[in-house]
């Protein structure tokens, strides 16, 4: 069976708090939908706005491929704008609506359901001569009285609508629920030759849920938006609602036309021009959907991809999956991160590598590929015997205290010193552990990556008896770091 995929990111997507698309933009988007292979584009609500207008007219002129559907409510005014907006369309749509439930019907609309019904009937009699097609939805069917309901779109059918629309509007439903529901619908009306839509909001996170729900019933076209934006909550995701019925075709026995490997760029565009960013966590799209952190997962995806994912990324037209190194990591994934740098370690080498790449994780987010090459700069290059195991510095008047610890194997020495600021009592203190006079030439530091917790890199030069030794430091303190450094550069 084939389920239809009505695209309303431009309708209803765009009635997301905040998003306002320019005219440019809405065909910019439309021709990706295009592209993505949507059998629907829902462009818009041609009455309300001159701009609106425009957009729905040139999509409409411009896009061919899918159906261009536009909005209106059953009333006259609205049908009109939406006929006159699609009239250079391939095919065209016109999608109209009235609300069924009771609470809408009493205190929005205030009419009683007979009057509501002819409402509908009219509305699409009308259409009908207006469009290539007519979709009838029941807004807030969730809410409505299932007899009342099919009652409305048996009228609606006979009226000349070619599809019926069960939308769940404030996204009340449950799986179970919907599944009745939609059952239920297609026992009243056996006979009759048209298509069931469901539209899904996710007020309660489960809007994909029940749109899946809906196509097991046998609902024939879902409703959906790019990265699932729209009123309140959003929509049910398009791309979840799709990959879903890809990965599980064994359950769901169905397939769609959509292309799977635009799925990513439509996420990346639709993202860009309404503003609103995918979180990290969105499942499909989310640019953490393929990225492993733990080092049980990683080892795995490094054996096996199909271990620890269910999809491809490279079906949906990212570059791949991504191992993010962080203090959950393990040897493997560390390992295949060094060669991926360039780097083949002997096993001491790497051993003290992955110890000190380990307490720098302990320190940040995630270790970046920068922070991984200054790990193996510092490991690999000359060490000093000596290590700092506490430093403490205050500042106080314009002075400053430095006190420290430091190991020499299982020797510990411990001095402070005050001086006029904290480097400089820190150093000073250092030359008094370790008894050497060194005058300091250059104290430089940079940052190794990006970001608050990016790691600290010092370079000192310093002169002892007469000969210039230079040392380095790396960590997230840079008070650490320093230390690090000139004992490298004193003992070397």
């Amino acid at each position: 069976m084939r389920v239809r995929v009505f695209d309303t990111t431009l309708r209803d997507g765009e009635q997301t708090p905040g998003v306002s698309l320019t005219v440019g933009e809405k065909v910019e988007i439309a021709k990706q939908l295009a592209r993505l292979n949507v059998d629907v584009i829902e462009a818009g609500f041609p009455v309300a706005s001159p701009g609106e207008f425009e957009a729905v007219r040139r999509i409409s002129a411009e896009v061919t491929g899918p159906t261009i559907a536009a909005l209106a409510r059953a009333v006259e005014r609205d049908i009109e704008a939406a006929a006159e907006a699609l009239k250079d369309a391939e095919r065209s749509r016109i999608h109209t609506f009235i609300a069924t439930s009771p609470v809408h019907m009493k205190y929005k609309l205030r009419k009683k359901p007979e009057e509501v019904k002819a409402l509908a009937v009219k509305a699409v009699e009308y259409a009908s001569e207006k469009a290539d097609e007519v979709e009838f939805s029941a807004e807030d069917a969730t809410r409505s009285d299932w007899d009342f309901l099919v009652e409305v779109y048996e009228a609606v059918i006979e009226a000349g609508a070619d599809v019926i629309n069960v939308p769940d509007t404030v996204g009340y439903t449950t799986p179970e629920e919907f599944y009745e529901l939609i059952s239920y619908i297609r026992r009243e009306l056996p006979s009759k030759r048209v298509q069931i839509s469901v539209h899904c909001h996710d007020d309660l996170g489960l809007a994909v849920a029940n749109s899946l729900s809906a196509i097991r019933a046998g609902a024939e076209q879902v409703e959906v938006t790019v990265n699932g934006i729209g009123e309140r909550a959003g929509n049910a995701a398009l791309e979840e609602v799709v990959v879903a019925l890809d990965t599980r075709k064994d359950f769901y026995g169905v397939e769609t036309g959509v292309r799977l490997e635009e799925i990513a760029r439509t996420s990346r565009l639709v993202s860009h021009l309404t503003g609103i960013e995918v979180p990290p966590n969105k499942a499909v799209v989310g640019a953490n959907a393929f990225a492993h952190e733990s080092g049980i997962h990683q080892d795995g995806v490094l054996k096996e991809r199909t271990t620890y994912e269910i999809l491809d990324p490279t079906r949906l037209g990212f570059s791949g999956s991504r191992i993010v190194l962080g203090k959950h990591s393990g040897r493997h994934a560390f390992r295949e991160k060094l060669r991926e740098l360039g780097y083949e370690l002997e096993k001491e080498d790497f051993d003290r590598a992955f110890l000190r790449f380990k307490e720098i994780a302990d320190r940040k987010k995630s270790v970046s590929d920068l922070d991984i090459e200054a790990i193996v700069q510092e490991e690999l290059g000359e060490r000093s015997s000596y290590r700092v195991e506490t430093i403490h510095v205050t500042a106080s008047s314009g002075v400053s205290t430095a006190a420290i610890k430091v190991l020499d194997g299982d020797d510990r020495v411990e001095v402070s010193h005050s001086f006029n600021g904290p480097i400089d009592a820190l150093f000073s203190a250092i030359n008094k552990a370790l008894g050497i006079e060194a005058k300091l030439l250059e104290y430089r530091v940079s940052s190794v990556g990006s970001g608050r917790d990016a790691l600290g890199e010092v370079l000192v030069r310093v002169e002892v008896d007469g000969r210039t030794r230079v040392g380095r430091g790396l960590s997230t303190d840079i008070i650490e770091a320093s230390a690090q450094a000139y004992l490298n550069a004193l003992t070397r």
